[in-house]
């Protein structure tokens, strides 16, 4: 079973030499994604909810690239640069998942990002 990089012009180009995501078998993972206009390659938002939604806006161009969409997510990881951001990203969690039967399990860890970037999320699919 071979591994097949994932791209897509529909989400950001990565910073370095690293795949946006990978795909082996049924299993796909998302590398971290964060708040950048895949076309501009500007930061959308200054609050954490608009860049929150930017960056599942391009998890899910992954995805959809690669086969998957947030009802294949099993896991996704959450990374915030401020405890204060929590209940506002959650409120953004809570609308992009409203609809998903089971929603993904999760880890929301709090780190130092580049300047002006306030969350990233990475995402493991897995497909029937």
């Amino acid at each position: 079973m071979s591994k097949v990089e994932i791209r897509t012009d529909d989400a950001p180009a990565p910073p370095a030499r690293f795949s946006q995501g990978v795909r082996k078998g049924n299993i796909l993972q998302v590398a971290g994604q964060v708040a950048f206009d895949a076309a501009t390659g500007s930061v959308v938002g200054t609050t954490v909810a608009e860049q929150t939604r930017q960056t599942f806006s391009n998890v899910e161009a992954v995805l959809k690239a690669g086969g998957a969409s947030l009802a294949d997510v099993v896991m996704l990881r959450v990374f915030l640069t401020d405890v204060s951001h929590f209940a506002e990203m959650n409120g953004v969690w809570d609308s992009v998942f409203a609809g998903v039967e089971a929603p993904p399990a999760r880890t929301t860890v709090y780190v130092g990002l580049p300047a002006g970037l306030l969350v990233e999320i990475d995402a493991l699919a897995v497909l029937d």
